[in-house]
Order: C-alpha cells, then structure tokens, then sequence
C-alpha cells in the first residue's frame, strides 16, 4: 500500500533519451564556464587531475555526445526526474527521502559519494565527473523536472516564432539561441552574485534546487493555453530573466558541489 501510494504521488520516466539534452550545447557550457569561477584552487587542482586540459565547459556536452554509442545506454535516465502536477513541497520532498529509482536525484547524491572516494578507478572518476557537471545544468532546466506524460514538454507542440517547435526544445536551446551570444559572453553577462547570494545559493540542498525547477515547469506549461501557441518576443520578454537566473544558479550550485567534493 505505501509502495502504491508513493507512486500515486510521483511517476517515473523509464529509459528514453529524448531529455538528455536539457539547455542544449550553448547552455551547459555557460553553466560550466560560470561554475569555474567560483571554483576553490584545490578543487581546479584536483578537477584538473581528472579532466586534463578539458575545460568543465567543453566537459560540460559529453553526456549528450555519448547518446551515439549504445554502450552509454544506461545513462539515459540519470539526465532528469518526473512529477505529477500540483506536488505541494512536503510531497516533493517526501518522495525524494525515498526515492530509489535511477534518476537525476539518486544519481547525482550517487557520484557525489563516489567522487569523493580515495580509490576510485581514473576511468571513473572522469565518467563520473563529466556526468556529475552535465547533471545539475539538466535539473536546472525546469522541463527536466517536468510531467512524464507530455515528455517532458515534448509532446506539447509550439510555434517558436514561424517555425515547429515543442515546448521542451524551446527551453532546450531556442531560448538562449535567440539572445546571439557565444557561451562566454553569455556567462559574463549575466554571472553577478553578492557574497550573501553566493553562500545562501551553496547552502541550498538537491532538494531544494530540484523543487524551484519543478515550481517552474508548472508555470511554464500554465502558460500554453492552445496547440500550436505562438511564443515569440513576449515570450522572451516574460521568461529570459528567469532562464537567465537558472543558467546562472546552476553554475553556482555545481561549483558548491565540486568544492565539497574536492576540497576549498
């Protein structure tokens, strides 16, 4: 009965690839390029050690490079996590205190501890380190924390301007696309933090940064009220500053996450 109403609460997407590309090639690497800032000499040191001369940027796309080669299969549900709508935070919440399924959540707290691990294989280390970077620019794009029946916003059909689209691939990368900006310009234009917001954003657990992705989803898919809607200036307008905000929390939150790790 507990096992049945848990997943009354929370569905799960099985082995599917289509949300593995979550903010697309330009994303993640300004999500990389912003969470080398803020990385402690230590942490650069050891990350180095690991990656070579492979910035957290360039790393930041092999998880989507590797959907090519069958042999990654099993990586296909790390890159996200499905709810049911309309979860209040303690529902969240208590789901993830049980989760156990292969999903962004357990997989991240699951290379979190390996990563930590003295005798880990070099093999991996870079395995896990390059999933571990690419993982938390994923959860920070909401329709990776988003409804397993419409995939994820896949399956809702959108006009992005004149063109076909979907509403997940409009998040992905036509969005961010649409600002004309390469990956470092990007990352300086919108990379500025207090030293208060800095240590209350690396303060916030796995939690708490999957449960603000999930809260955007619902808005975003609130807002397509029709088949086919036209998303286009406006829709810029009202959603490049709360992109902008998560780009720039995931680059926070994963350099927090790489200094626990490897040291401050």
């Amino acid at each position: 009965m507990k096992h049945l109403k848990k997943l009354s609460i929370v569905i799960f997407f099985s082995c599917l690839s289509y949300q593995s590309m979550a903010w697309g090639m330009l994303g993640h690497r300004i999500v990389g390029q912003i969470a080398d800032g803020y990385l402690s000499k230590k942490a650069k040191k050891e990350i180095y050690n690991i990656l070579g001369t492979e910035s957290i940027a360039m790393s930041s796309n092999w998880a989507d490079f590797v959907k090519s080669d069958p042999a990654y299969n099993y990586l296909y549900n790390w890159h996200f996590i499905n709810f049911n709508s309309n979860l209040t935070q303690q529902q969240f919440q208590s789901y993830l205190d049980t989760d156990t399924a292969t999903d962004a959540y357990t997989k991240i707290n699951f290379m979190v501890a390996e990563l930590k691990k003295k005798d880990l294989s070099p093999d991996k280390k870079i395995l896990y380190l390059r999933m571990l970077i690419h993982i938390v620019g994923d959860i920070h794009q909401p329709l990776h924390v988003g409804r397993l029946e419409d995939r994820g916003g896949n399956n809702i059909k959108v006009l992005w301007f004149r063109d076909s689209s979907n509403l997940h691939s409009v998040w992905d990368d036509k969005l961010i696309g649409l600002q004309q900006l390469s990956y470092t310009e990007y990352a300086t234009a919108i990379n500025h933090t207090t030293k208060i917001q800095l240590t209350q954003l690396q303060s916030e657990p796995l939690g708490t940064w999957l449960f603000q992705s999930y809260q955007l989803a619902q808005r975003i898919y609130g807002d397509i009220k029709t088949p086919n809607q036209v998303l286009d200036y406006k829709y810029n307008y009202n959603y490049l500053g709360i992109l902008n905000d998560q780009l720039l929390k995931a680059g926070v939150h994963l350099a927090g996450l790489l200094n626990e790790i490897f040291g401050s």
